[in-house]
């Protein structure tokens, strides 16, 4: 009995139908099995589903005699089901890896609960991808497993039945099945949630959702859009069914008329000469199912009234109205925010607070870097200080639980900032902060500078473009200390930012977990990102590019690979300042982790890292794995922006020109010779001489005990043992020398 059964159904998929499959067979977690329901698909689905079955004994192919659509294509699929849990995949959506090994251990610690609830993210054919915007719903802090009371919300996810995994125990003794026809989800999803006895959530993009250029059914112009009046009527007759479900008839009923007005004003679903049909049907239904007191909508009188002509003219008023909320609006906000500069400076007038202390990083981003390194070591050194953390919302699921959540903005926010005796940053806080004697400013910056930074860039017109130098040096007369993690940070910090602060070359904060993470850890997060077993993982982060638009990718993935072989895969980080992913994943081979919240995590899982001039790599050589330098535009980058030190020179690693000495460095070997071990060894202690896993507990002792002659000694790197990747036992078989096109440098001479 498999622990999984996927449920696939196919109908005129053919061109995405072996992504699909191939994307849930080379899951990390195996223990599965493969129900590919052919619905009778006129093209190459059948085909593709039998040649996989062929392959893989996992796969156990059905094809129905005749089309019966999605709902009745999965309801042959639970017939033949034996896993514990049922999941559901379109033929044309995709798992993301790893993902299978996430909802196991999920389900594991959170007791095997009746339903798991996961996260999706739209992939379009443009190659964006977009994360659900409701993911802060589906957050893991809390009680867990829980019921639906307790996080109602739950109901305004995506109404689908691909985001949960379900115990197959319960969905045949509740006897839950899929009726005919479109939106079969909703007499799924709906009674499936109010019945569960336990739910759990978890906070991770497991399915790629495609959103396809032409070809969706919810896009096609047919009268079986008419099949969601029967089926919202199913909905109601499970509650009729279950006078204890009855409270959530309110929710289903605004539910229903949203989805109602959605199938009529999206253009394209009804066919001409059926929209007045549809709205009559549609003004029944909500009479039929009506919930006295329920409010109302706009958008609820077109289905209530069902008139189209109301609608048109209730339209054409909303319009108006908001031509004249537009300046109501902004004299609104005017309002509140001088009412919250009130509340500021209110706050100014009261004492501090010694026991709080505030963080943040990135103007608001997810918990992490230096400042989330330096959170923790505060609730550990010094429990009696309360912290809070500010983040955007959709961070908020990143932050500890005893860690208080800010939003930006914000009352609660004033007031951190205002009466906080510690405000502990990477970049700058507001503008508007006013500095209060007594308050203690610890800027951790974002790295060692590679490229230049503060005053160094007024000669940089392309690199300083929009920086306000009396702004910035404004803002670092607030800082009181700065951390450092070497001889070369401290020089350029005080040379750059010329204020009165005290520099802290302590180390880096972030880096402390290199040298605390074990084995098990990395074999951990290897499981988490998806990559093979015995495989050869490298991380590929370059930097952004001053003189560009957009993420700067200089090599071709698929191309990489192709030339060094299955045991390679590629995890790609694109910077924060660029939202889109680097490349496509390719089969599980291209694993994009930008937007990973930890870029420790993802240097802990690889094996090797590729980058240009990112500071990542200060931070990945304390793991003492290998590093090679792609500098494939040096000249313009050092032109644009220009650096401290020729990296060529000093590099921690070999050096790569173009995509083909890059392929030739990991063909040959070189890229963990002994050659690029002796560079990483003198970079290293050029730039890692106080990275040993206690730079935030020295930060912490200095800033908040006032200890300075009692720091716990560094320990020298000799004595310092990083985990080692998980590639590193695995025999190093030099593949043979790539041919390329003009005059190749010997690797060693570019050693």
């Amino acid at each position: 009995m498999p622990r999984f059964s996927v449920i696939v159904p196919a109908y005129k998929v053919q061109a995405y139908l072996q992504d699909c499959l191939t994307s849930v067979l080379e899951q990390s977690y195996t223990d599965l099995e493969v129900i590919a329901v052919d619905d009778c698909s006129p093209d190459g689905c059948g085909a593709i589903i039998d040649e996989f079955a062929a392959r893989d004994p996992r796969v156990r192919p059905l094809h129905l005699t005749e089309n019966a659509g999605f709902g009745r294509a999965r309801n042959a699929g639970i017939e033949r089901a034996r896993g514990d849990y049922l999941l559901f995949l379109d033929g044309d959506d995709s798992m993301t890896p790893g993902a299978l090994r996430d909802i196991a251990d999920r389900l594991k610690d959170t007791s095997d609960p009746d339903v798991l609830v996961f996260d999706y993210a739209r992939t379009y054919w443009t190659g964006r991808t977009v994360r659900n915007r409701l993911a802060g719903l589906l957050t893991e802090q809390g009680p867990a497993p829980f019921r639906l009371d307790d996080r109602p919300g739950l109901l305004s996810l995506l109404m689908v039945v691909w985001n949960k995994a379900y115990r197959r125990d319960f969905i045949q003794r509740e006897e839950f099945a899929f009726p005919a026809g479109y939106y079969e989800d909703a007499p799924w999803t709906f009674p499936v949630l109010l019945t569960a006895g336990t739910i759990a959530t978890l906070d991770r993009v497991c399915v790629h959702y495609r959103q396809r250029r032409q070809g969706s059914i919810l896009d096609s112009t047919s009268r079986r859009h008419f099949d969601i009046f029967e089926q919202y009527d199913r909905v109601f007759a499970h509650l009729d069914a279950r006078p204890g479900l009855a409270r959530w008839r309110p929710v289903l009923f605004r539910h229903m008329v949203d989805h109602l007005a959605t199938v009529y004003v999206r253009r394209g679903r009804l066919p001409r000469g059926s929209r007045s049909e549809f709205l009559r049907l549609a003004r029944a239904h909500y009479h039929r199912h009506h919930v006295p007191g329920a409010p109302l909508r706009p958008r609820h009188l077109l289905i209530r009234f069902g008139s189209h002509r109301t609608y048109r003219l209730l339209s054409l008023a909303t319009r108006g109205a908001r031509g004249v909320r537009r300046p109501a609006a902004k004299g609104v906000r005017r309002l509140a925010a001088a009412a919250l500069w009130a509340h500021y400076r209110l706050q100014l007038r009261l004492p501090l607070r010694a026991d709080r202390a505030v963080f943040t990083r990135d103007a608001g981003g997810a918990y992490g870097c230096n400042p989330g390194a330096l959170e923790s070591a505060f609730r550990g050194l010094v429990p009696h200080i309360r912290t809070a953390w500010i983040a955007r919302p959709e961070h908020h699921h990143t932050i500890p639980a005893a860690t208080r959540r800010l939003r930006p903005g914000s009352a609660a926010y004033w007031t951190a900032l205002a009466r906080s005796k510690y405000l502990v940053h990477n970049a700058d806080f507001d503008r508007r902060l006013v500095k209060r004697p007594g308050q203690v400013m610890v800027q951790t910056r974002q790295g060692t500078p590679l490229k230049r930074m503060g005053l160094d860039l007024r000669d940089r017109p392309a690199a300083a473009d929009g920086t306000d130098l009396g702004r910035m040096l404004h803002a670092s007369d607030t800082w009181n200390y700065v951390v450092s993690g070497n001889r070369h940070s401290t020089l350029v910090w005080e040379r750059v930012y010329p204020s009165a602060f005290t520099t802290l070359e302590y180390g880096l904060p972030r880096n402390d977990v290199f040298a605390r993470a074990t084995s098990a850890d990395v074999t951990r997060l290897r499981q988490t990102f998806g990559i093979p077993e015995e495989s050869v993982a490298i991380l590929y982060a370059p930097t952004y590019r001053d003189y560009r638009r957009g993420p700067h990718l200089a090599l071709d993935p698929e191309r990489v690979l192709r030339r060094l072989g299955p045991r390679y895969v590629l995890l790609t980080r694109a910077h924060p300042s660029h939202g889109e992913p680097l490349a496509r994943d390719t089969g599980g081979r291209v694993i994009d982790v930008s937007g990973h919240p930890s870029v420790e995590s993802v240097c802990l899982a690889s094996d090797a890292l590729v980058t240009d001039y990112s500071s990542l790599m200060f931070d990945y050589a304390n793991l003492d794995r290998p590093i090679v330098v792609y500098a494939d535009d040096w000249e313009a980058y050092e032109a644009a922006r220009g650096t401290y030190f020729d990296l060529r020179a000093c590099a921690p690693g070999a050096v790569a020109r173009d995509e083909d000495e890059l392929i030739d460095i990991f063909a040959t070997g070189h890229w963990c010779g002994s050659r690029s071990a002796q560079l990483r060894a003198a970079f290293r202690e050029r730039f890692c001489p106080h990275d040993d896993g206690r730079a935030a507990e020295r930060i912490v002792r200095r800033v908040v005990l006032g200890e300075s002659a009692w720091l716990p000694p560094v320990v020298p790197l000799t004595g310092r043992h990083p985990v080692p990747s998980a590639a590193a036992g695995l025999p190093t078989v030099p593949l043979a020398t790539i041919p390329a096109p003009g005059r190749r440098v010997p690797v060693a001479e570019r050693l």
